[in-house]
């Protein structure tokens, strides 16, 4: 079995529930499997440790989790157009696996969540195609042969999955939403095997 890593922050849940439909489609590909992990908080006034395993939720990622990943499907709510900080942050850290070439050629998607339609979804979702591109990922987005892209009055992509959340952050995933994100799971993974082939 060739694993995918699927790596967000959620604030809320909306995205880890993102996550969870993402992971849903890996799992339909043969010969595949999706591994959910996530980042600790940040601090906001001094660098601070978290404890290994966190209270709930999914694993926190390594480095191991990345070198040895097929694909990766990353995610994050977002914060003024951009990806949360504690993503970023654990981003910031990968300069080993760039120094090796230890995710050339692997490919990847984006996902995100926001509170209002015109909240930041697109930039949000290049922003974290950025750093995957310098590390020489191939980015894999949402063909217009998923028809919910032409229907869809919330979240939905051709960059990748997004999900509006509402002010308060509690609307779930609309049908189109859930359909997009095990959409982009699916096709992730049968490029990456493709890729393994």
């Amino acid at each position: 079995m060739q694993t995918i890593l699927v790596l967000y922050y959620s604030r809320h849940g909306a995205t880890t529930e993102m996550a969870r439909r993402i992971a849903r489609g890996i799992g339909e590909v043969e010969g595949m499997q999706a591994k959910l992990r996530t980042v600790p908080e940040v601090s906001t006034v001094c660098e601070a440790t978290a404890d290994d395993i966190p209270e709930h939720g999914d694993p926190y990622v390594s480095l191991d989790d990345l070198r040895e990943c097929a694909g990766l499907a990353l995610g994050s709510p977002t914060r003024f157009g951009n990806m949360a900080a504690p993503l970023k942050y654990f981003i910031d850290s990968t300069s080993s696996l760039w120094l090796s070439g230890g995710m050339v050629d692997k490919p990847a998607a984006v996902f995100t969540s926001t509170s209002s339609l015109h909240g930041g979804q697109e930039t949000t979702l290049i922003s974290m195609m950025l750093p995957l591109l310098h590390h020489g990922m191939l980015i894999t987005g949402l063909p217009y042969s998923e028809t919910e892209l032409l229907s869809t009055r919330t979240g939905g992509t051709p960059y990748g999955a997004s999900h509006l959340a509402g002010t308060e952050s509690k609307l779930p995933l609309s049908e189109e939403e859930a359909r997009l994100c095990h959409a982009l799971g699916k096709r992730l993974a049968s490029v990456a095997k493709k890729q393994q082939a």
